[in-house]
């Protein structure tokens, strides 16, 4: 079973050594990475090179796209029919390949498959609320209010990404929560219920700490797969039961800080939903 490994990176020398050099120390070896940079301005491409010698990395540069268009270009550009992701400031356990593909030997039916990941903020290890358990299976419900898997964990079939489309660019940040609704809306996951990551925090350039209002693309995710999944009336429900919340938080935090740019659509899907 071959792997293709996508990072994606964006002005993130000092750190993307470090996510490169655990997919290179992998206890399973049978893998190509492709790392793609995002039109980084910084060292990226002399980091990358030092690796050049070792024919499975591969330096794929396009002009800054974001993170959507540069893991969608990694996978048309992959080789295998397996694809994993690693963010350019996590880093993988040594065990994480082979743990995940002996759970797929044995779930020969299985297109998806994600773990649990360590939390690691300011150099230390922080527990994480409960509500970020991570699950397996029929997760779709749990994947509504936040995001309920790691992008760095997930090793899954380019078919099924095919599939559902890939990310969508037309989201700055919460691509993420986007594909895993499109994708657990119709299938089953896979769960590694052990911790195979080491996901960091707190650093400046992280995207979930430049954008205002985030729940504002996830809401448009669950209004986008209402619009494209048929449901049932118990799960429509559900769904609409998180595009109010979330949308009313939303208007309270425009109100407050007096920033409108985006306060009429919320209140439309508020005056839709709730007649």
């Amino acid at each position: 079973m071959k792997i293709s490994v996508i990072i994606p990176t964006f002005n993130r020398a000092e750190i993307l050594e470090r996510s490169l050099k655990s997919v290179l120390q992998q206890s399973y070896q049978d893998f190509e990475v492709l790392i793609v940079d995002d039109g980084s301005t910084d060292k990226t491409y002399s980091t990358v090179k030092k690796y050049f010698s070792d024919k499975r990395v591969k330096y794929i540069y396009q002009s800054n796209k974001g993170v959507s268009a540069a893991r969608n270009l990694g996978v048309s550009l992959s080789s295998y029919d397996w694809i994993s992701f690693l963010d350019s400031d996590d880093e993988w356990l040594s065990n994480k390949l082979d743990k995940q593909v002996a759970l797929l030997q044995e779930n020969s039916s299985l297109e998806f498959i994600h773990s649990e990941e360590n939390w690691i903020r300011n150099g230390k290890k922080v527990n994480q609320p409960k509500h970020y358990k991570k699950f397996g299976g029929n997760i779709f419900l749990k994947c509504l209010s936040l995001c309920a898997i790691s992008p760095s964990t997930v090793l899954m079939t380019k078919r099924l990404f095919k599939e559902v489309g890939g990310f969508s660019s037309d989201y700055i940040v919460c691509e993420d929560f986007d594909l895993w609704l499109k994708i657990t809306s119709k299938y089953e996951v896979g769960l590694v219920d052990e911790f195979l990551i080491n996901k960091y925090g707190g650093h400046e350039d992280q995207l979930s700490t430049k954008f205002f209002a985030m729940d504002l693309f996830r809401v448009r995710s669950l209004v986008h797969i209402l619009e494209i999944r048929d449901f049932t009336e118990r799960i429509k429900e559900e769904i609409i039961s998180v595009i109010l919340s979330k949308s009313k938080i939303l208007l309270k935090g425009y109100e407050k800080h007096e920033n409108f740019k985006d306060y009429e659509e919320v209140k439309s899907l508020v005056l839709r939903f709730n007649s």
